[in-house]
């Protein structure tokens, strides 16, 4: 018997995964569980577990591939009375399911092996890593009630109605899923093609597209309005939007390309530009960083602190036989400064709810530390790190920072986080305009120590100064609250006894 495993959504409703590597071939014999390959999503790398225990028939997809997720990626050979991973504990799906669950992701349940078949003669619903699917060979979505768009017939008659009906397309678990032609005698009539000759879009009508579609064109700034649809009664897909953006890339690159050689420009030797595709987690940092920034009104403050305390205590903590071991840094004591800032001003520690028109205040602290790696920044956070000692945050810190740099972050530590912070002291930069992490309230981020002349007990000294710069949405943060917020965390760094009276 042939099961097909369908590339399945890894958390937050990601439509797409880039297959990294196979850890198998085709003719291995597997487990149940083992692992079986490795897919980047937007967000961190992941790793597939086998639901079924059999021989491997077919790799759909090679490394480097994108798969939207329901394709098909690998089919196995397996025993005729072997059924899919049980729902209950021991099955993929019930280990990836629990893992969601501790992620905080909404994933969906299982109906379990009681479900069975829902009448005699359905099809059964099989359990994948996200759970049961929709059933076999049906839509998977709610047939779309018919559209009537009026048509001008000849001249003094009266202008009859054409109907339209939409249905969607059996491939329910495409990311992209598409409306099934419209029935032959209306598809045949003069109204229909006098329409589709008349206009892409009739008047009125929004253009035809999928949720995903339309997400991809918003990311890539596409007006759907100009893109012509090549599916099914005009519905534009992934391929239409791609194509237009490469058309529009292709005509500004000839054009730019005339403009040189009026110029009188000769091509070197060597390649003058290199195209690197947008994906993975490069990908979806872009569309974030373009939501945030034309989402949140920013508003950015500054504030340069004599920290020389703080690397004084830095430097007894690491000799000190409670530190044994634990990698301290500015980075830990700023993190250990913001969370007992924030517990003085809550609204930085805040989100803006526009669909409920509420303003959301957490009581607790998801701290993120934004990471350069290799294959893009990502922002991973500490769950309620509010409630941790300054050793215990000084080992979260390290163990997040060795996660991210080797791509292995898993989903549940990139989403929700409440207040971020970013170091770009570590690549000698003393200020910069940090962007929000999309619904968070403010972003703090720390410069380089530098050792400068500065006023000291009013005396001119040599003293280790950091500029702090913080960002925060002004729906939430008035300037009062910025402002004091600011000040504590550089009240801190500049005397760390000052905790004994904040807290």
């Amino acid at each position: 018997m042939i099961k097909e495993f369908r590339l399945p959504d890894l958390g937050e409703g990601l439509t797409e995964s880039e297959i990294l590597s196979w850890k198998v071939g085709v003719g291995d014999t597997v487990s149940l569980n083992q692992v079986i390959a490795e897919v980047e999503t937007a967000k961190a790398v992941v790793e597939l577990p086998s639901p079924f225990a059999g021989v491997i028939k077919e790799l759909h997809e090679q490394p480097g591939a994108v798969v939207e997720v329901g394709k098909p990626i690998v089919s196995f050979e397996v025993a005729d009375d072997a059924g899919p991973a049980p729902s209950g504990a021991g099955g993929a799906a019930a280990s990836v399911r629990d893992a969601g669950k501790d992620s905080g992701e909404d994933v969906r349940e299982a109906a379990g092996q009681a479900a069975g078949e829902s009448s005699a003669g359905t099809p059964k619903r099989e359990p994948n890593l996200v759970g049961y699917g929709a059933v076999v060979e049906s839509t998977g979505r709610p047939a779309r009630r018919p559209r009537t768009f009026p048509v001008a017939g000849p001249a003094g008659s009266t202008p009859a109605a054409t109907t339209r009906t939409d249905t969607t397309s059996a491939e329910t678990t495409s990311a992209d899923a598409m409306f099934a032609e419209a029935t032959p005698d209306v598809a045949k009539t003069p109204a229909v093609e006098h329409l589709a000759a008349a206009s892409e879009h009739p008047a009125g009508e929004r253009p035809r597209s999928t949720p995903p579609v339309r997400k991809l064109a918003k990311d890539l700034g596409v007006d759907l309005a100009r893109v012509t649809g090549t599916g099914p009664q005009g519905l534009i897909t992934r391929e239409d939007v791609q194509h237009f953006m490469d058309s529009q890339s292709a005509g500004a690159a000839s054009a730019g390309a005339a403009a040189a050689d009026h110029a009188g420009v000769q091509a070197g030797g060597g390649a003058r530009e290199t195209r690197t595709a947008i994906k993975g987690v490069r990908k979806f940092t872009a569309a974030a960083m373009v939501q945030s920034a034309f989402t949140a009104p920013h508003a950015t403050e500054f504030l340069t602190v004599d920290v020389t305390p703080s690397m004084e205590l830095l430097a007894r903590l690491r000799d000190s036989r409670e530190f044994a071991g634990v990698k301290l840094t500015p980075l830990t004591l700023a993190a250990k400064a913001v969370l007992i800032a924030l517990r003085r001003n809550p609204s930085l520690n805040s989100r803006w709810d526009g669909e409920n028109q509420e303003i959301i205040t957490f009581h607790y602290v998801n701290l993120g530390i934004a990471a350069a790696t290799p294959r893009g920044l990502t922002v991973p956070n500490i769950k309620d790190a509010d409630s941790l000692s300054l050793a215990q945050l000084a080992q979260a810190l390290s163990a997040l920072a060795d996660t991210a740099r080797a791509g292995k972050t898993p989903p549940a530590d990139l989403a929700g986080g409440t207040v971020s912070i970013t170091n770009i002291g570590v690549f000698g930069i003393d200020a910069g305009t940090p962007i929000l992490n999309p619904g968070e309230a403010a972003i703090l981020a720390l410069g380089a120590v530098r050792r400068m002349p500065w006023e000291c007990r009013g005396d001119i000294a040599l003293r280790q100064v950091m500029t702090l710069s913080l960002s925060f949405d002004h729906r939430l943060v008035d300037g009062e609250q910025g402002s004091r917020f600011l000040a504590d965390v550089g009240a801190i760094l500049a005397d760390p006894g000052l905790v004994l009276t904040m807290v």
